[in-house]
């Protein structure tokens, strides 16, 4: 089966666990549960359940293990956008092509439906058919990646450093939790689910540091490079919020360099491997080479 196939049917799968986990809209309270399926249901890559599959994938995970990680940090990732588009942090209207949960329904509802995104995702985790050990691992690993020491410390750090310069290293430092803690928790949930050892875990630990920072570099590429349209959100907010970023940094040739070194560290990681490890390199290139 080629990865593009095995992607679609992924992603089919995540979408239809998705539906079933999040409360039916037509229940009370009604307002606050269509926020919630209108910030987790509404498009997106749905890379980080990819990558908790293709980490699956890569030591023959029981696909039906898989489900409820892939969904936890698909709502997590859903909870964290909803709040980084409010206006108290980035103030944005548009996301995945459409106003955003705040524009569509309202301040507080949004904050709510981020709230209850995100205690949902844990107690879908606790509540999975997963061996208890096994849910415990998933569990610490995606509270530890959305927490302080993950995602929120990385969003302060970006709060902290707006209308500043960084150096690159507390670029990347910063990036590495507000975007990577996260890609890096989906990647390892899969191969937790996998029965991966501690060897395997750290390189692909190694991996998917790699891929988090990618991700942002790219992010920040196309914020300069890409149309709003094409985006799904507003382009050039960066520079009108006059963020530190790696096209500033760096140049555009210099951030372009970068993402290829970057591309060279995950291709390595992955080598020992071999074509087991090809949906997880596949993804890694779709994350470099993306257009929106």
């Amino acid at each position: 089966m080629s990865t593009e196939a095995l992607f679609a049917g992924w992603i089919e799968r995540t979408g239809q666990h998705l539906h079933a986990v999040l409360p039916d809209p037509d229940t009370a309270p009604q307002r606050l549960h269509q926020a919630m399926r209108y910030a987790a249901l509404g498009g997106g890559k749905r890379m980080r359940p990819l990558l908790v599959r293709a980490a699956g994938h890569l030591f023959g995970a029981d696909p039906a293990l898989l489900d409820a990680p892939a969904s936890a940090v698909e709502l997590v990732h859903a909870y964290s956008l909803v709040h980084d588009d409010l206006p108290a942090m980035d103030d944005d209207a548009l996301r995945r092509g459409r106003p955003t949960t705040h524009v569509a329904f309202d301040e507080a509802t949004a904050i709510l439906a981020g709230d209850a995104l995100q205690t949902r995702a844990f107690e879908l985790l606790a509540g999975a058919a997963l061996p208890p050990a096994l849910a415990v691992a998933c569990l610490r690993t995606l509270a530890t990646a959305s927490g302080a020491a993950g995602m929120c410390g990385g969003q302060a750090l970006d709060i902290d450093a707006t209308g500043r310069q960084q150096p690159l290293a507390a670029l990347e430092r910063m990036h590495s939790l507000k975007t990577g803690a996260l890609i890096r928790a989906a990647v390892r949930m899969g191969a937790l689910c996998g029965g991966a050892g501690d060897a395997d875990l750290a390189r692909l630990d190694g991996f998917a540091d790699a891929l988090g920072l990618a991700f942002q570099v790219r992010d920040d590429i196309l914020d300069v490079e890409a149309s709003s349209e094409q985006l799904g959100k507003t382009a050039g907010k960066d520079a009108a919020q006059d963020k530190s970023t790696f096209p500033a940094l760096l140049g555009m040739d210099g951030a372009k360099a970068r993402l290829e070194a970057l591309a060279v560290v995950m291709r390595d990681a992955l080598a020992p491997f071999g074509p087991r490890a090809d949906a997880l390199s596949a993804l890694a290139e779709l994350a470099i080479r993306r257009s929106h």
